[in-house]
């Protein structure tokens, strides 16, 4: 397991690092879950001298218990701004302060939600149908493929992320270097991902889609995208400091970079490694801009947020119609109670108090923000941290801020079920999401480090462990029903029953699906595979040295298989050495920016010519083992020595290839 341990120890990324209407553009192709009775609200709203000394107390404390550098806040209600302030540096070196009117934030996927509502002003402009298929709007170099599926991809599938691609990011969804940085068409041309499922089956985060539908919307408008967003969404908001361009120099075949005056006011990004905060390059997004490369200010996003609770509208003017403002308010999806549906787009949020809101979360490598949108208490909250232990904050803000507002807090943790232990080979076992490669080696690594474990407790509880993170959850409702809350949150997990044995888990968030892993997908079945080769390569090596060669007899095709057999030890052995060096030694920034690298690529190579000579070595097996004369042929040792060889080193070879770690040109 130490290979395996050593591969997956640096693949941990974030979650890089979440209709109904009249005219035919919003004509609705799925039927909207019911809506439930709406609760019965309690505004309990604090002053704005015990709200800001609420909101001290958990941002500061976490600014120092998580060791983040700083973060920025906004709170509105009522069209009115409750709060905005900074907390700790946007720079240390030299000490500058956070800035909420102007410190710029990297906001991650919340770019996204800039993205949809251009989509859909374009629909309402008619120049964009959500149920026609999308290559309609896009030039012919970006079209989306068949690649064996009937059913087009359309926007409406993007916006409920439900296009049925694979997603893949090492290498070229951040870039360190902005001479790396590609024009958003070539970009989409050149990564474009395998289409893995047809289109509407299950949501599955797709930032490619995301890029994609703002490629339609600028294509069909007849203006960059960057420049579609300042004209159409952040001039008539008044969002002066919001952009989606990045600093660096001009190029002729990029949108125009972020201004001078916007790029002082960047907030520096920050690792923090055990011991100290280390400052990080910027992460450039520019080349799949609508999914992820907008910056803002708390200022700038508290408008935002006004407007999204008011309709779009602006004073006198209005930013959006009635047509987008309902269909924020539409799902596109029928999901279980507690599972966001997508509102166009929009993460529907189940909240403290029996509440429901919309928004989205975000996250760079360094940033970690969340937009939370509760139109009941007409509320809108905005935070962002600039460093990459933030997301606790931001995933926990809005939640406290809520159960301080409705007097509503949370009783944690919530009772275990006594009787859910008698169930629990319904829910146990190893699952994997589908957010993920399908193939290649990043494929292999995301199947390593993704993998979610689940296990019942004898008290009643459920964990699931992912990578280092264990949650624990509680029933809710019967224990054989399969809702799961967590015991000390408003965060579900649903399992979907067949029989009686769990095959699929939804989340909250509803980003993606886990299924239920196969044997051959087991971790523990391809370590054990692994060790068992390297041992018998490293036996085979050594008898070769040990044997004593005036007794020696062999067959002329056993002499070749021999041959054979060493060279496909040294292999083994290379492969496997490189592979844990690698594991060992390999940055999480360097899997991010210089995706795969040449050892990498040498152990696949080594494995992938080693699996071959082994099925060499197996189509001889017949032939080796034919006796001879006892003089002219191995013993019964050798060759029972053999064959464990070549069984045990195709069997690793075939996991291998099931995994994706026999194709070095995939990646």
């Amino acid at each position: 397991m130490s290979l395996l341990r050593a591969l997956a120890l640096w693949v941990g990324l974030s979650a890089l690092s979440i209709l109904h209407l009249s005219t035919p553009a919003f004509a609705q192709s799925r039927p909207a879950q019911a809506p439930s009775a709406p609760p019965v609200i309690t505004r309990s709203t604090p002053p704005a001298v015990e709200l800001e000394a609420f909101v001290d107390g958990i941002v500061r404390d976490s600014l120092v218990q998580d060791h983040i550098v700083g973060a920025t806040v906004a709170i509105v209600q009522d069209g009115k701004i409750l709060l905005k302030k900074g907390y700790g540096a946007a720079d240390l070196s030299p000490w500058r302060p956070v800035d909420p009117d102007r410190t710029l934030f990297r906001l991650g996927s919340v770019s996204k939600t800039f993205t949809w509502l251009i989509v859909l002003k374009e629909a309402e402009a008619g120049r964009l149908r959500l149920d026609a298929p999308v290559n309609l709007f896009l030039p012919e170099a970006v079209h989306v493929r068949d690649q064996g599926f009937t059913s087009p991809v359309t926007l409406r599938n993007l916006m409920s992320h439900s296009s049925g691609f694979e997603d893949r990011a090492l290498g070229h969804l951040f870039e360190r270097d902005p001479n790396r940085i590609r024009p958003l068409e070539t970009y989409l041309r050149q990564e474009r991902p395998r289409r893995v499922r047809p289109t509407g089956q299950l949501s599955s985060y797709s930032n490619y889609g995301a890029a994609l539908a703002g490629e339609a919307a600028a294509w069909t408008a007849g203006r960059g995208f960057e420049q579609l967003a300042e004209e159409d969404l952040f001039r008539p908001l008044s969002m002066g400091r919001t952009t989606f361009r990045e600093p660096r120099l001009k190029r002729d075949d990029l949108p125009a970079p972020m201004s001078a005056a916007l790029s002082a006011d960047m907030s520096e990004g920050y690792y923090w490694n055990g011991f100290a905060f280390q400052s990080q390059p910027f992460e450039y997004i520019g080349q799949i801009a609508p999914a992820g490369s907008a910056s803002s200010t708390a200022d700038d996003m508290a408008r935002y947020m006004i407007a999204l609770l008011n309709g779009g509208r602006v004073g006198e003017g209005r930013v959006f119609g009635d047509l987008t403002e309902r269909a924020l308010q539409t799902p596109l999806q029928r999901t279980p109670a507690g599972v966001n549906n997508w509102r166009h787009g929009f993460i529907a949020y189940s909240l403290p108090g029996d509440l429901s809101g919309f928004g989205h979360d975000g996250a760079t490598l360094t940033f970690m923000t969340n937009m939370t949108l509760a139109p009941e208490l007409g509320l809108g909250i905005f935070v962002s941290t600039n460093t990459d232990t933030g997301r606790a904050l931001t995933q926990r803000f809005a939640s406290r801020v809520i159960e301080e507002i409705v007097g509503r807090p949370g009783a944690w943790p919530r009772p275990a079920a006594s009787d859910l232990y008698s169930y629990r080979r319904a829910y146990e076992g190893r699952y994997l999401g589908t957010r993920r490669a399908y193939s290649g080696l990043e494929g292999m690594l995301e199947r390593l480090n993704g993998q979610l474990r689940v296990e019942v407790t004898p008290e009643g509880r459920l964990l699931t462990r992912e990578g280092g993170r264990i949650q624990s959850w509680v029933p809710e409702g019967p224990a054989k029903a399969g809702r799961f809350i967590s015991d000390t949150g408003w965060d579900r997990r649903i399992f979907i029953l067949e029989g009686e044995r769990t095959t699929r888990i939804l989340t909250s968030l509803n980003t993606q699906v886990y299924e239920r892993t196969p044997f051959w997908s087991h971790t523990i079945l391809l370590g054990g595979a692994a060790a068992g080769t390297g041992l018998t390569a490293l036996l085979t090596l050594g008898s070769a040295l040990l044997r004593n060669r005036r007794d020696f007899r062999q067959t002329p095709v056993q002499s070749r298989a021999g041959l054979l057999q060493g060279l496909q030890s040294i292999l083994w052995l290379s492969a496997i050495a490189l592979f844990l060096v690698w594991g060992a030694t390999k940055q999480k920034s360097e899997l991010i920016f210089d995706w795969p690298g040449l050892m990498l690529l040498a152990a696949s190579a080594c494995a992938l010519v080693a699996t071959l000579l082994t099925v060499v070595s197996a189509a001889l097996l017949p032939l080796v083992l034919r006796s001879g004369r006892r003089l002219d042929s191995w013993t019964p040792l050798r060759r029972a020595g053999f064959t464990v060889t070549v069984l045990v080193s195709l069997l690793f070879g075939l996991l291998l290839g099931l995994w994706g770690g026999l194709s070095p040109w995939s990646s």
